[in-house]
């Protein structure tokens, strides 16, 4: 008789990973990101506001 191994197994189950505590310079490194992402939105809050930066210049026509 055939066994029957064909097919996927399933995966070993992974333990749990534990929280780990956020030592001073992780809660820096987190507040740095924080910054420089509202710095981000805020400066393209200030671009969208202006319209098309790259409008002006020599537009090809289809015609030959």
């Amino acid at each position: 008789m055939l066994s029957r191994e064909g097919g996927k197994k399933k995966p070993l189950k992974q333990p749990k990973k534990q929280a780990k505590e956020m030592d001073e310079e992780d809660k820096a490194f987190k507040q740095k990101q924080k910054e420089e992402q509202k710095k981000l939105e805020e400066l393209k809050a200030k671009a969208m506001g202006k319209g098309a930066l790259a409008t002006g210049g020599i537009k090809k026509s289809g015609k030959k």
